[in-house]
């Protein structure tokens, strides 16, 4: 009993102190929230007023207005909740007892840690009352309690930027178990590409580019490809946030268009010998390009704003890749998705101007394409909303023939064509738009199986030839 009397006076995990010095951190300095906008929310604060204070400065950095006393204390007072914190002399407390704002990623961390215990405590409690009930199936029970562990624990393990050469010797590790970066100095980053980077004068920073196609059409390809030629040639800086598909994934993708070595294959480990020396050789070169990867779940675009200043102000980046758009979340309300995908392409627009880099995010198109005779991409097909086509500088469409028309059709088609200029593994890479430049329509050969574009004078190596 007396032990039960001391578990309830006991309070729930909590470091006042700690939030508090968040609080303050953010009042204080002004690159502070892109440290932690990613890390904690308002429902992590044990006390009431400083989940509100941190709320309203959220709201401030989401409107890009500046955080500090007076503006926060305005926020509050908008909400009618100044009062309730202690009005402005709140305020000045925090900003007067707090000694630095150096250790605000320490303070949010355990925030953060008690904020897990007291959901741990909350779902212990939840899980005695089911057993307590005890049903008649013990297993339904159990599958009840673990979806609520996995859901503390998934709200706590927020993925962040991995470094390629980490993933790499992960891929290392499980094929041998189943058989520093100098920025860029020019101003625009390369797309590798010749006649791509002679038409678009290569990607130009505070840029938006739009790389769009129907699915496995080859837009993450594309983006690879691009990521991978701005940090081999110009030893640019390139952060990768995946949405779609898992870092270990894209990676493996990486590497199979640096090696020459088919994907399906590369993931089972069923490549030769030879191509196993090609594949040691591939992951020398890719770790030690700065390529960093986020693969977060349900990313939001305060989340990404946050993450990729914080990787700006270490690693200074000269890329950006978002893979894909209509995959993201504005993290606001909206009445529909159109809006959504509005927000989400100008706080695209002004990620890049604001990081001066270029931001490529690939993105799905519509099935209009498919009802006409061509097929060819049109700007009216980019899926979900026209602010894409609005707020893009570039937008780049790929096109390949041979995924609509078969070799017979084709010959049928051009008769007085040769059947060997049918274009199987040529790709149209059709610039619909270009603010400051022209367009135009350029030609690449995609090696669909190696995820690897390239320019159509570039001959592969006999080697790659031979184990096709």
């Amino acid at each position: 009993m007396v032990v039960e009397a001391e578990r309830a006076d006991r309070l729930p995990p909590h470091d006042i102190e700690a939030e508090e010095a968040v609080i303050a951190s953010l009042l204080v300095d002004p690159e502070a929230i892109y440290k932690i906008a990613s890390i904690l929310k308002p429902e992590d604060f044990f006390r009431e007023q400083n989940a509100w204070a941190f709320e309203a400065c959220g709201a401030l950095w989401e409107r890009n207005q500046s955080i500090n006393q007076i503006t926060v204390a305005h926020e509050l007072a908008r909400k009618g909740r100044l009062e309730e914190v202690g009005g402005t002399a709140y305020l000045s407390r925090l900003v007067t007892e707090l000694p630095t704002s150096v250790g605000v990623e320490h303070y949010a961390g355990l925030v953060q840690r008690d904020s897990a215990y007291r959901k741990l405590i909350s779902a212990a409690g939840m899980i005695a009352q089911m057993a307590y009930r005890a049903g008649p199936e013990v297993g339904e029970v159990l599958a009840r309690a673990e979806i609520l562990i996995a859901g503390i624990r998934q709200g706590e393990a927020v993925r962040d930027f991995v470094h390629v050469k980490e993933l790499l010797e992960g891929y290392l590790a499980s094929a041998d178990s189943a058989t520093g970066s100098v920025a860029a100095e020019a101003r625009a980053i390369t797309t590798g590409f010749m006649d791509l980077d002679t038409l678009l004068g290569g990607l130009k920073r505070s840029d938006l580019v739009v790389v769009a196609a129907r699915p496995s059409v080859g837009k993450t390809s594309l983006a690879l490809n691009f990521a991978r030629n701005a940090a081999a040639r110009q030893q640019a800086s390139v952060g990768i946030f995946s949405v779609e598909m898992a870092a270990e994934h894209l990676v493996q993708r990486l590497l199979a268009l640096e090696a020459g070595v088919d994907s399906t294959r590369l993931g089972f480990g069923m490549h030769s010998d030879r191509e196993q020396a090609r594949i040691i050789n591939a992951l020398g070169v890719l770790s030690d390009l700065n390529i960093y990867f986020d693969d977060t779940a349900m990313l939001t675009v305060a989340e990404m704003r946050a993450k990729a200043r914080r990787l700006h102000l270490e690693r200074r980046l000269d890329l950006i890749v978002v893979d894909h758009l209509q995959l993201m979340h504005g993290g606001v309300r909206s009445d529909n998705r159109v809006q959504e995908v509005s927000h989400i392409t100008r706080s695209l627009k002004e990620l890049a101007r604001d990081l001066d880099v270029p931001v490529i995010a690939c993105s799905q198109l519509s099935r209009a394409a498919e009802a006409r005779p061509t097929h060819i991409p049109q700007l009216s097909d980019l899926r979900d909303s026209g602010s894409i086509e609005q707020d893009a500088d570039v937008v780049i469409f790929i096109y390949r023939e041979e995924r609509h028309v078969s070799r017979e059709e084709w010959q049928q088609q051009h008769p007085d064509r040769p059947a060997e200029k049918y274009p199987a593994g040529i790709a149209q890479i059709i610039i619909a738009k270009h603010r400051n430049g022209p367009t135009g329509t350029i030609h690449l050969r995609f090696r669909d199986k190696i995820a690897r574009f390239e320019d159509l004078l570039v001959r592969e190596p006999e080697e790659w030839n031979e184990e096709a």
